[in-house]
């Protein structure tokens, strides 16, 4: 099952990239459930395929986030095997992240997202968003969530914290299904204003950022999540086929 309010102490440096690093306090939840209310919103939609990314327009407000790709991530839409799988849409994830602020029907995500890529190296495989504001509330559709999976928070080039897919799901495992994607809310103690998604494997795969200056009140579903997952992180069905 997840991990509710996790708190991760991530004063780590940014190993090799000769970044500084400040101590923040991230809490960490997890659930099927989408992002709270109030938030400013992005589905990459308008992003073009592949490499090279671009400014991206909240569904919602006119806001960017800047997207920069390094190496062989990529904006992707359906399935790769052993390269990205796309996330699994379910419990209203997709709640006010399609045109217009609509909703997105559950299922296999069938529109663009973002996939970290991978060479076998922590720092050679990127997906940078550049945040429109200094945030303290960031949310993310994580797919098919990995141990080896790592979001860091930067506020210009100072490291203020780190999550993996471990402070996620006790059962990081890749699953591809229903069971494998979550939607995660994390807030800062300290704000941000640039997330790093890397992977030392493939993949990172991720879609419908939502962000927050201020902080925000916790989404109803977290209170109902042991009664949609069934079990999450014990189901291993559909584990990612690796390169």
């Amino acid at each position: 099952m997840t991990r509710f309010g996790k708190a991760v102490l991530a004063g780590v440096a940014a190993i090799g990239l000769g970044m500084s690093s400040a101590q923040a306090a991230l809490s960490v939840s997890g659930s099927v459930g989408g992002a709270p209310t109030g938030t400013i919103r992005f589905n990459f939609d308008d992003l073009p395929l592949g490499t090279a990314g671009g400014a991206s327009t909240a569904v919602n407000s006119t806001d960017q986030i800047i997207v920069n790709i390094t190496t062989n991530g990529q904006a992707v839409q359906g399935s790769a095997t052993g390269v990205y799988a796309a996330p699994f849409l379910s419990g209203g994830n997709g709640t006010g992240f399609g045109l217009g602020g609509s909703n997105q029907a559950d299922g296999v995500n069938a529109t663009t997202y973002l996939t970290s890529g991978s060479t076998g190296s922590v720092a050679a495989a990127q997906v940078e968003l550049v945040l429109p504001f200094t945030a303290t509330y960031f949310g993310i559709l994580w797919g098919s969530v990995d141990s080896y999976n790592t979001l860091f928070f930067y506020d210009g080039a100072t490291l203020v914290g780190s999550v993996t897919g471990s402070d996620v799901t006790a059962s990081p495992n890749g699953n591809q299904g229903v069971n494998g994607t979550l939607y995660v809310n994390i807030e800062s103690t300290l704000g941000f204003n640039r997330v790093v998604a890397r992977s030392s494997s493939f993949a990172f795969e991720f879609d419908n950022v939502a962000l927050s200056a201020a902080p925000i009140p916790a989404p109803a579903s977290l209170a109902l999540l042991g009664l949609g997952l069934l079990g999450l992180g014990a189901v291993r069905r559909g584990r990612r086929a690796r390169a």
